[in-house]
């Protein structure tokens, strides 16, 4: 097993997690679903933590970033279940699966050098996302305009790169799997708290309920699939791979929901991951 296969399996999994959300998203209420969701999530991770003998929550500034963390994930999270639910699947998954430029610009505050081929993928990658933007015909069938969902999937975008951004701060000094832990935490804990405050119902109904724990164990089996490539000759093929993930979910969305797609949004799709791939190196 190698990191490029870890990096495809990571991406099954997300594409199956995201596809997962829109179609649930139909009939089940939002919040709930995303606070079973990441209970399960957290179940599998702290199995894996406590099977390897670890402790389960960092020390120090390292828990501190892991708690920003999971504020900024749960503001993801929400983001890309309103995104899923509006649709369509060729609208949404390319513009969040663009968070890798946010993470480019964060390094590049960060002091690290952006070089001329980085800049000219980023601008590559939205043109080609606004070319599956402009062509999605809001017209079609019982999709919401496209304002909004573009909205909430740049919101999702944003947070999903400030998530990763400031886990990696937390892991540097607080452990990979730890930091990880207590980012999903801090979101349950937060989501449940504003629930409560809002005096939410959070039943999902018991059809729902074993779909909802597969998608977190789903989210789970990829973020250790991307981890574990880490101690493997050339790691960064895993995140490569991963990237694609957005590129799976629309197959999915096409052959399972009948998503239909033109000939030029398959190609703003393919160009749009082909360029996130090539910043993940």
């Amino acid at each position: 097993m190698n990191s490029l296969f870890l990096g495809l399996i990571a991406a099954v999994c997300w594409g199956l997690h995201d596809i997962a959300v829109r179609y649930l998203s139909r009939s089940v209420a939002l919040l709930a679903a995303l606070l079973v969701a990441l209970f399960s999530g957290l179940v599998f991770q702290g199995v894996v933590i406590l099977v390897r003998g670890e402790w389960l929550l960092p020390t120090g500034p390292a828990l501190w970033y892991a708690v920003a963390a999971g504020v900024a994930f749960l503001v993801a999270s929400v983001g890309l279940y309103y995104a899923f639910h509006r649709g369509p699947v060729r609208l949404v998954s390319p513009i969040i699966g663009a968070f890798p430029i946010l993470s480019l610009i964060f390094a590049a505050l960060d002091g690290s050098p952006i070089t001329t081929d980085q800049l000219a993928t980023v601008g590559l990658v939205i043109a080609a996302v606004a070319v599956v933007a402009i062509l999605s015909d809001p017209s079609e069938g019982d999709i919401p305009p496209r304002g909004p969902t573009v909205v909430f999937s740049l919101i999702s975008a944003v947070g999903y790169a400030t998530t990763f951004r400031l886990g990696q701060l937390a892991a540097e000094t607080g452990g990979e799997w730890q930091s990880s832990f207590a980012t999903r935490l801090t979101a349950l804990l937060l989501l449940g708290a504003v629930l409560l405050v809002m005096r939410k119902d959070i039943r999902v109904g018991r059809k729902a309920i074993l779909p909802l724990l597969t998608m977190g164990v789903l989210d789970g089996i990829a973020l250790l699939s991307v981890i574990s490539a880490a101690s493997m000759a050339q790691p960064e093929f895993a995140a490569v791979a991963a990237s694609i993930f957005g590129l799976f979910t629309i197959l999915l969305a096409r052959v399972f929901l009948d998503e239909q797609m033109r000939l030029a949004q398959w190609a703003g799709c393919i160009v749009a991951f082909a360029g996130i791939g090539y910043l993940t190196l």
